[in-house]
């Protein structure tokens, strides 16, 4: 039975009068006294930064952006919350969290009930794909505190009806921006409209996406934001100049790949003729490569983003107007194979990388007559230029860049009904694979796109053949850079003559 359960205080405890705003001493919090005692036996003394920005605004009930890298303690600065929100007279669900990827469930499930112990008859539940429903079925029947779980398992259990929310008050999105990559935002949205809406949410991310901020407006209440000010630092970004002759321009992006070897790179070029003449070059000399300009069709490009940012192409070609908008996690390398005459536009360009605890390097090319453009850029960023010889650059591994993932497409998509947990369930559980071995999974009207690690491509295409997703057989094939008819100069010519430049 469902019992109504008090929400979140809209004020906070006496005791946070008491509260010193600069110490970070858990015992400064208004904590119960049994958590406290706990925090202290586990060795928690002080708070780490996220930690001590986020739990003076979540104690006093308010809703949370925080901005926050994996290893920075965000688990138990959401797991105090929702504990100290806790109503033991009520053995009802209370709380949800939210993951990505059931590893990142159990380890989160495993720290919230150590910090839970100091109550023994605290029930923490975790519902994740991968595992048979009737072991979690039986759970459920005999109820829980606290449910942490996977988008595509927590909707199985909302639609049977074997979980229900009505007691919920806090709801909480963990790494929040990888469930966006994988392609988890109908599944998300789906969950929290099952929420109360009188409940309080918390939403942690390691960057913020576009979508990040679509999920605030819908479903917070006026949240505060915390960003710590760490993963911002300019020095994440490696700046390099390196003088080279207009004819050997090309050639030198080559050259930076094989030295540099980034996993993912970004190469903007002025004009949308330099792209198609960059990709033939690069493609000649075996990397995986694709271009993004004005000349696509949608569907094109969506393929192009899909492969690049699951990170199953290393380089991705493009013009400025082309990768407007364009936010993509873990870009090691941004290059630019023409100096822009915008100074604003560099600071744009080699912003893509370096984002959240990565870091980057912005490798820009240069001839001489476009010294001029390099020192606005300097006198605008403030910092002194560094300049390299090409020639200094040697191959680092007699190795092909090669991207770790590979692209399987699908045929099957919304049409037919088809989620992410489904295919994840699928790969991870009848599968066998480990979901570190599944990247992102992009979902369109027909087709579901899924990067797989590089080597067990032919063994997900093996077990795709055979197996089922949602009950039903599926055709599936591996994408390759290959499979992007743009790159043939014909193709380049004929889409230059059937329409107009945008």
């Amino acid at each position: 039975m469902t019992h109504p359960h008090p929400p979140v205080p809209d004020s906070p405890p006496a005791s946070a009068e008491t509260a010193d705003p600069f110490s970070t001493a858990f015992d400064q919090l208004p904590l119960p006294p049994a958590i406290l005692a706990n925090l202290r036996s586990l060795g928690y003394l002080n708070m780490t930064p996220i930690q001590a920005a986020s739990l003076p605004i979540t104690l006093e009930g308010h809703d949370l952006i925080a901005q926050a890298k994996t290893g920075s303690g965000k688990t138990a600065a959401f797991a105090l919350t929702l504990l100290a929100n806790l109503d033991l007279r009520y053995f009802d669900v209370q709380a949800l969290v939210l993951c990505p990827t059931r590893e990142l469930a159990d380890q989160v499930t495993q720290e919230i009930r150590r910090l839970a112990r100091a109550e023994d008859n605290i029930k923490v539940l975790s519902l994740v794909g991968g595992s048979t429903m009737r072991p979690q079925l039986a759970s459920l029947e005999h109820g829980a505190h606290i449910v942490v779980g996977t988008p595509g398992r927590i909707m199985d259990h909302l639609q049977r009806g074997s979980l229900n929310l009505d007691a919920l008050n806090t709801l909480v999105f963990d790494e929040a921006d990888r469930m966006l990559d994988m392609g988890f935002y109908d599944d998300m949205v789906f969950i929290a409209r099952q929420c109360p809406q009188k409940r309080q949410t918390l939403l942690f991310s390691a960057t913020y996406p576009e979508g990040i901020e679509k999920l605030g407006r819908q479903f917070l209440h006026q949240p505060r934001t915390v960003k710590l000010l760490e993963q911002h630092e300019s020095d994440k970004i490696r700046q390099r100049f390196y003088e080279v002759a207009n004819e050997d321009r090309l050639q030198a992006v080559a050259t930076l790949l094989r030295h540099y070897r980034p996993v993912s790179t970004l190469a903007f070029c002025n004009t949308r003729q330099q792209c198609r003449d960059l990709l033939a070059v690069l493609r000649e000399q075996g990397f995986e490569a694709l271009a993004l300009h004005g000349e696509l069709e949608q569907r094109e490009r969506d393929q192009v983003l899909i492969q690049f940012a699951n990170r199953s192409c290393s380089v991705l070609v493009a013009t400025d107007v082309a990768a407007r908008g364009l936010d993509i996690a873990q870009l090691e390398a941004v290059i630019n194979v023409d100096v822009t005459p915008d100074p604003e536009v560099y600071i744009h360009r080699i912003g893509r990388t370096g984002r959240a605890d990565q870091d980057g390097w912005a490798l820009s090319l240069a001839s001489s007559n476009q010294m001029r453009r390099v020192d606005n850029i300097a006198k605008e960023t403030g910092t002194e230029v560094e300049w390299h010889p090409i020639a200094e650059l040697a191959p680092a591994s007699d190795e092909p860049l090669l991207p770790p993932m590979v692209t399987l497409q699908i045929l099957g998509g919304r049409k037919e009904k088809i989620r992410p947990g489904d295919v994840l369930g699928a790969l991870t559980g009848e599968a066998g694979f480990s979901s570190a071995q599944i990247g992102k999974i992009n979902i369109t009207e027909f087709h579901t796109y899924v990067a797989v690690a590089r080597e067990i491509v032919q063994k997900a295409l093996r077990w795709l053949a055979t197996g089922k997703i949602k009950g039903k057989t599926v055709k599936a094939r591996a994408m390759s850079v290959e499979d992007d008819a743009q790159d043939t100069p014909s193709r380049a010519n004929a889409n230059r003559n059937r329409r107009p430049p945008p």
